[in-house]
């Protein structure tokens, strides 16, 4: 045994000997191809022997302000859990977007290089593609590498202010536009932590399952090439569809794969909707307040958006009804289910006088069901879908993952009639060609792995515990909430104050709030907010709005 072990032993050494040359031999050939010596100035002094007439003329020359000759990186370390590739790609960015190495400036040949820093060829390949790749470098044919000419970005006062420019009350970091919908939504997309963000409409990163979306990933890769690097179909990837297919069929909604069309998330399938079935000058109902994104859309198209009022049971009926005999909509946007911003739902009286209404006046029924994974079932909570009464006659049915899965994969669906599918696809053919067929794979694995329901499970959990806690804590310091959700990730607070002048003292303490006034189309002053309970767990947010409402 002891014999087994030494010869597999020095058999893994003698393996990995040869690896370590063939890597070497390599480096050296790209080296002598790619990094022979050139006119030029040098970034850094190397020794190196040479005949003496040799090295007259090759002996490197230093541009001022350089800085002294020596490494090009500080100590690398092997002990890092960054890669000594990636250590070596961050120390040159870092001189050269700190102008001490300037364009045109020649790097040192990868030998040289190698031999200053203790690395293998093979490392400093690497690290001077990455740094090509991201534009640091340039690889002349014959002549080595150099930093690449980086011209000055121009500024012109007419531009629109960048997003981390000051705002008009002088708050660092936010943009300096009035509160508005684009306002609310350039700035959530800003590179703050969570935490200061108590009016985001999104879980925390952590609380997301990252590695089943690397493993799945992973998965994905490991597939045939070729069925990543062409087209998918406009109707999406078929595996997909039929395990949509039995995601609905627990919801009672029947519909074949035939019936659904992937889109870029929830977003794209609005926008899809809106465009096959409305015209300029037509009207979209919407709830009353409802996600805002889709007023600034849909007026975009030329249609006319109608605010209906949300109650804690649904639209409020009598409105619906005066409204509808009155503009004839074409459509009528709703969330059945974990409204957003008050996260209430629809009963089902009401469920039936929307069908009625919708039949009765022509329009159909969009069904905006992306918080569909957040509610823990009808059977725990009651939850009617219209889908589910109409069976996708009149309704039009949307989902997506991108609040418990991840945002970036950018993975929603449409489910409607056979007839209305086909235009749909269609429809999104001729403006997108497909959708990502990569992201529509990811979603199929982690689907259909059988790991994402005892996630969803998780994420419901930690809501129901930050929730009840936040609303605790909202009552003590005066907010008021007139319906407390029992599921979802949001609370529709009233806090007796314009929450739009509440919003821009906010900024000035880095925390970012969404007043009432962008979730209805009328866009007026609102003493109402939607708060994120997943994100006030910061000490900070609760002392803010507590010296600002006066609470005890």
């Amino acid at each position: 045994m002891t014999n087994t072990r030494s010869r597999t032993s020095m058999l893994g050494a003698a393996a990995a000997a040869a690896a370590e040359a063939v890597n070497e031999a390599l480096a050296a050939a790209q080296a002598r191809a790619m990094a022979a010596p050139a006119p030029g100035p040098s970034v850094m002094s190397v020794q190196v022997q040479v005949p003496a007439t040799a090295a007259a003329q090759r002996r490197p020359t230093r541009t001022p302000g350089r800085g002294a000759s020596g490494p090009m990186v500080g100590l690398l370390s092997r002990e890092s859990g960054e890669t000594l590739i990636d250590q070596i790609v961050r120390s040159v960015a870092a001189r050269i977007d700190d102008r001490l190495l300037r364009g045109g400036a020649r790097m040192p040949s990868i030998r040289a290089f190698a031999a200053s820093h203790g690395v293998s060829a093979f490392t400093v390949v690497a690290a001077y593609d990455k740094l090509v790749a991201t534009g640091y470098l340039e690889s002349r044919r014959g002549a080595g590498f150099f930093v690449r000419e980086r011209p000055a970005m121009a500024v012109h006062a007419g531009d629109s202010a960048p997003l981390l420019s000051p705002v008009r009350s002088q708050h660092a970091g936010f943009e300096s536009k009035p509160i508005d919908i684009v306002w609310l939504v350039r700035n959530m997309f800003r590179q703050m932590p969570h935490q200061q963000m108590p009016g985001t409409g999104v879980l925390p990163s952590e609380w997301l399952d990252g590695p089943a979306i690397a493993n799945a990933l992973r998965a994905v890769s490991r597939q045939n090439p070729n069925l990543l690097l062409s087209y998918g179909v406009p109707q999406g990837f078929l595996p997909l569809r039929q395990q949509l297919q039995h995601k609905l069929a627990e919801l009672e909604i029947a519909a074949e794969p035939e019936q659904f069309v992937t889109t870029a998330g929830v977003t794209q399938a609005l926008d899809l909707v809106a465009r096959e079935f409305t015209r300029p000058g037509d009207v979209i109902f919407v709830d009353d307040p409802a996600w805002f994104l889709m007023f600034g859309s849909f007026a975009a198209l030329g249609a006319q958006v109608i605010g209906i009022p949300r109650l804690a049971d649904g639209p409020d009926i009598a409105r619906l009804t005066e409204l509808a005999a009155i503009h004839k909509p074409k459509l009528y946007i709703i969330n059945s289910v974990l409204h957003n911003p008050s996260s209430t739902s629809l009963s089902a009286a009401k469920a039936f006088q929307v069908l009625r209404l919708s039949e009765e006046h022509g329009f159909l029924i969009v069904e905006d069901d992306i918080y569909c994974d957040l509610h823990p079932g009808s059977a725990v909570q009651p939850a009617t879908r219209l889908a589910a009464l109409d069976q996708l006659q009149r309704v039009i049915y949307l989902g997506g993952f991108s609040k418990t899965m991840a945002a970036n994969l950018r993975v929603g669906f449409i489910a409607t009639s056979m007839e209305r599918a086909e235009r749909l696809a269609d429809r999104k053919m001729l403006s997108t060609l497909t959708t990502s067929d990569i992201g529509e794979r990811v979603v199929y694995k982690v689907l259909s792995e059988g790991s994402y329901r005892k996630h969803a499970d998780r994420l419901r959990g930690r809501l129901d515990s930050v929730r009840a806690k936040a609303l605790r804590q909202m009552e003590r310091i005066g907010l008021r909430v007139e319906s407390s959700p029992l599921a979802g990730m949001f609370v529709w607070a009233d806090a007796g104050c314009d929450t739009n002048a509440l919003t821009e003292r906010a900024m000035a303490h880095n925390l970012l709030l969404a007043p009432g006034s962008l979730f209805s189309p009328k866009q007026l002053p609102s003493t109402r907010m939607r708060l994120n309970v997943a994100a006030m767990q910061e000490p900070a947010v609760w002392r803010f709005l507590e010296r600002e409402l006066g609470g005890s």
